[in-house]
C-alpha cells in the first residue's frame, strides 16, 4: 500500500465524532504502523542473510560438482582410452561422435583422421586394410535384414599386416550405432590350428582318419558310373619293435621319413593319410584298376625297402598292404575301409611284405581267424598247451644229448591245432610273449627231471627280444626249476637279427655270459646267414631240413652240406642237421663227422612222459630203435 493512501486512512481513523482530528490518536496510528514495518524489515534482513548463506553453500556445492564432473570426465577418458577393445560411436548420419585410442590403433588411423564428423566411408578409405569377404560370411540383403531385425551386426576386416579385426555393431533405434572392435588374429589362428589338428596327424602333417573318411565320403559321392576308386591300407611290419628297442622318439622320426617316402610315391593326385601309429591309407582315383594301384603298391614297397637312417644306425622296414576297389568291393566308406582292412590282415597272415586284394571269401576267413584269436587268448589263460620233445642225437657219442621243446595246443573243440596255424597269429597279436614265457618255464621244469647231461632247446621269437625282458624271463625260468644255465639252449632264426641287430646282440651276449647256449636255427634259408655268423659267436648252427632231402642222391646238395659242416667246424660251432628221416642220410652225415642230427629217423616229437623211455633205448645198427610214430 502506498504511503499517501496509508496516511489518509490513518487520518480517517483519527477523526472524532465532532469531525475534528484527534492528534494523539493519529500519532499512535502512525507509530504503530512504523513498528509493524520495522519488524518486517528485520525479517527481510534475516531472510536476506539466510539467502546469502544458502547462496554461498550452493556456490560451494556447484564448485564441488564441477570438480567432480571434471574428475569423472578424466576417469571416463582414462577408461575409454585404456580399453583393450576399440570403441566407436556414429550418429544417425553415420558421422563419428566418439572413439578411443585403441580404435585408431586397430585400424591404422591417425588422430587427424578421427576428427568429429568424419563419416564411416571416409574412415574406411583411410584404413590400412579392407573388409573381409570370406566365403560363408553373411553379406548382402539377407544380412542387412537380419541386422535391422536383431540390431546387431558383425563385420570383419583383413588388415594389410595380416591382422584380423572383428567389429560388433549395435544399431540403435534412431539409426546411430555403437561398435566395439577386437583383434581376433590369435584367436582365429588358434581356432584354425584346432581345426587343423582335428583333421591332421601332428607328427607327419598328413590327413588323419577323420579327414580321410571325409575324403572317401566325398569321392564316393562324386564317383562317375564307370570310375573305379582304389583304397590302400598300409601297415608297417613289426614296427612296434622299433619303438620298444630304439625308443618312441626314434620311432617318430622314422615314421616321418616313412610318410615322406609314401607321399612321394603316392603323388599329389592321390590322398594319403595316417590312420594310426604305424598305419597309413591311400585313396587313388581316376585310374584304371587294378593295374594302377598294383603299380603304386610296388613303388611304395621299393621305396620302403631302402634302409632308414637314425643317427648312424640303419633300420630296415617292410610293409603289408590291403587293397579294396570301389564299386566292386563296396560303395560306402565303412564297407570299403573294412574290406581293405580285411585284405591287409590276410597280407600279414600270409607272411607280411606283400599286398592282397580283397576277395569276398576273405571275410569268412577273417571271421574264422578272429574266432581262433579269441580261442588262443583263452588258451593262454587256461594253459591249454603242452610240450612235446624231439631228440637231438650226438653222432660221435651215439646217444641222445638233448631235446628240442615243441609246443602243442590241445583245443577242447578243435582238437590238436598245428603250431603253423597259431604261432604266426600269436606273434601278430602279441600273445607270443606270454606263450614263450610259459614254454621257457615248462621246458626248464621238465628238463630238471632229466639226467644231468641232457640239455633242452627252446625256440625264441623275435618279438620276445623286442616286447619283453627276455634276459629276466630266462633267469626266472632257470631259477624256478633250479636248472643249470649250461643245460638250456635258445634257438633263434635269422629274422631275430634282421629285426634290429644292434639291440639284439647285447641281449644275446648277456645270455651267453650266463652260460646259456645260443643256436642259429634254419641256417641257410635267409639272405645273410654268413654275415650274421660273424656278428655273434653262436654255439651251434642248425642246418635246415631243406638241405638234407637230396644229400644222398644229389652231388651238389651233398657238397653244400659238406661245406656247411666244414664252416661250422672252422668257426668252432657245433652243427645240427634237421630233418634226417632215413638211415642213408644218417650214415652219410656220420661220414661227414656232423655233430648232431634231429629228425623222424631218430624220433618224432614225443610228450614229456616218453622222454625217459627214449633215453633208455640203445643204438642199434648205427641208429636207434624207434618208437611208433606219434600223432602230431
Amino acid at each position: 500500500m502506498k504511503a499517501e493512501a496509508l496516511f489518509w486512512q490513518q487520518c480517517t481513523q483519527a477523526v472524532t465524532d465532532d469531525g475534528s482530528i484527534d492528534a494523539q490518536r493519529l500519532m499512535d496510528l502512525v507509530i504503530a504502523t512504523y513498528r509493524v514495518h520495522e519488524s518486517n524489515y528485520d525479517e527481510i534482513e534475516r531472510s536476506l542473510e539466510t539467502l546469502l548463506k544458502e547462496n554461498h553453500v550452493l556456490r560451494g556445492n556447484m564448485s564441488a560438482l564441477s570438480q567432480a564432473f571434471d574428475g569423472q570426465k578424466k576417469l571416463f577418458e582414462i577408461i575409454l582410452n585404456n580399453l583393450p577393445l576399440g570403441l566407436s560411436v556414429f550418429d544417425a548420419d553415420q558421422r563419428l561422435t566418439l572413439s578411443n585410442i585403441r580404435f585408431r590403433q586397430l585400424f591404422g588411423l591417425t588422430q587427424e583422421d578421427l576428427t568429429a564428423g568424419a563419416t564411416i566411408a571416409d574412415l574406411t578409405e583411410k584404413m590400412r586394410g579392407r573388409e573381409s569377404t570370406k566365403p560363408g560370411r553373411r553379406t548382402g540383403r539377407h544380412s542387412a535384414a537380419t541386422a535391422r531385425s536383431s540390431g546387431l551386426r558383425r563385420r570383419e576386416w583383413l588388415m594389410d599386416d595380416g591382422r584380423i579385426i572383428q567389429s560388433m555393431v549395435t544399431i540403435l533405434s534412431d539409426g546411430s550405432n555403437i561398435s566395439i572392435h577386437a583383434d581376433i588374429t590369435e584367436d582365429r589362428r588358434a581356432a584354425e590350428r584346432i581345426t587343423y589338428l582335428a583333421h591332421h596327424d601332428p607328427l607327419t602333417g598328413l590327413p588323419n582318419r577323420i579327414h580321410f573318411r571325409e575324403q572317401v565320403d566325398a569321392t564316393l559321392a562324386e564317383r562317375k558310373p564307370d570310375e573305379q576308386i582304389a583304397l590302400v591300407h598300409l601297415n608297417l611290419d613289426r614296427f612296434k619293435s622299433i619303438n620298444n628297442t630304439m625308443g618312441v622318439s626314434a620311432g617318430d622320426k622314422i615314421l616321418q621319413q616313412v610318410a615322406e617316402r609314401v607321399r612321394a610315391s603316392a603323388g599329389s593326385e592321390n590322398t594319403l593319410a595316417r590312420l594310426g601309429s604305424d598305419e597309413f591309407a591311400i585313396l587313388q582315383t581316376g585310374k584304371q584298376q587294378p593295374w594302377n594301384v598294383t603299380a603304386l603298391a610296388e613303388q611304395i614297397r621299393r621305396e620302403l625297402s631302402e634302409p632308414f637312417l637314425h643317427g648312424e644306425k640303419q633300420v630296415e622296414l617292410s610293409v603289408s598292404m590291403g587293397i579294396a576297389i570301389a564299386p566292386e568291393d563296396g560303395e560306402e566308406t565303412d564297407i570299403l575301409l573294412k574290406n581293405a582292412g580285411v585284405a591287409l590282415s590276410h597280407a600279414k597272415a600270409d607272411g607280411r611284405k606283400r599286398e592282397r586284394f580283397f576277395a569276398s571269401e576273405m571275410e569268412a576267413q577273417m571271421q574264422l581267424r578272429h574266432a581262433l584269436e579269441a580261442d588262443l587268448k583263452a588258451a593262454v589263460e587256461n594253459e591249454e598247451f603242452e610240450l612235446h620233445y624231439q631228440p637231438l642225437y650226438d653222432l660221435s657219442q651215439r646217444r641222445i644229448c638233448g631235446f628240442e621243446a615243441l609246443i602243442r595246443w590241445n583245443h577242447p573243440v578243435r582238437g590238436r591245432v598245428p603250431p603253423m596255424d597259431f604261432i604266426p597269429l600269436a606273434e601278430e597279436v602279441g600273445l607270443i610273449v606270454d606263450i614263450g614265457r610259459w614254454v621257457l618255464r615248462r621246458a626248464c621244469n621238465d628238463a630238471a627231471l632229466w639226467p644231468e647231461g641232457i640239455k633242452v632247446a627252446v625256440n625264441v621269437s623275435a618279438i620276445q627280444f623286442s616286447s619283453s625282458d627276455l634276459t629276466r624271463d630266462v633267469g626266472e625260468a632257470l631259477a624256478a626249476a633250479a636248472l643249470s644255465p649250461s643245460r638250456l639252449e635258445l634257438e633263434i632264426t635269422e629274422s631275430v637279427l634282421m629285426e634290429n641287430l644292434s639291440e639284439v646282440l647285447p641281449i644275446l651276449h648277456a645270455l651267453k655270459e650266463r652260460g646259456i647256449r645260443i643256436s642259429m636255427d634254419d641256417f641257410g634259408t635267409g639272405y645273410s646267414s654268413l654275415s650274421y655268423l660273424s656278428s655273434f659267436p653262436f654255439d651251434k648252427i642248425k642246418i635246415d631240413k631243406s638241405f638234407v632231402n637230396d644229400i644222398v642222391d644229389n652231388k651238389e646238395a651233398h657238397a653244400i652240406m659238406h661245406a656247411i659242416i666244414l664252416l661250422g667246424d672252422a668257426l668252432g660251432m657245433r652243427v645240427t642237421v634237421e630233418g634226417v628221416e632215413t638211415a642213408a642220410q644218417l650214415a652219410l652225415l656220420e661220414c661227414e663227422e656232423c655233430d648232431e642230427i634231429q629228425g623222424y629217423h631218430i624220433s618224432p616229437p614225443r610228450p614229456a612222459r616218453d622222454v625217459p623211455h627214449l633215453l633208455s633205448l640203445p643204438p642199434k645198427n648205427g641208429g636207434l630203435t624207434r618208437l611208433p610214430k606219434a600223432k602230431h
